[in-house]
């Protein structure tokens, strides 16, 4: 490389620098404008409080029961025999 070359090089090289840096301050926000507020959430406990009686109690209908309607003593009911 010929001395005129590098001493190219090096203009571009420090111009492109030069420009760069403008460019990322307008095209990046500055640092005041990147904070921002966020809600405050509360800490999780290992506290669960009660259910309401009103719907959790002895007498309450259990969903978890087996309800039967008429007398389904066909062991294959979606076969197509019927019984």
């Amino acid at each position: 490389m010929k001395q005129k070359d590098i001493a190219l090089i090096a203009i571009i090289v420090f111009i492109s620098g030069i420009a760069s840096f403008f460019i990322s301050g307008a095209v990046f926000a500055p640092a005041k404008d990147r904070k921002q507020n966020v809600e405050v959430v509360e800490a999780i406990t290992s506290d669960f409080p009660e259910p309401d009686k009103d719907y959790f109690n002895n007498n309450s209908i259990d969903p978890t029961q087996l309800i039967q309607i008429g007398t389904g003593t066909n062991p294959a009911p979606f076969n197509g025999n019927s019984q």
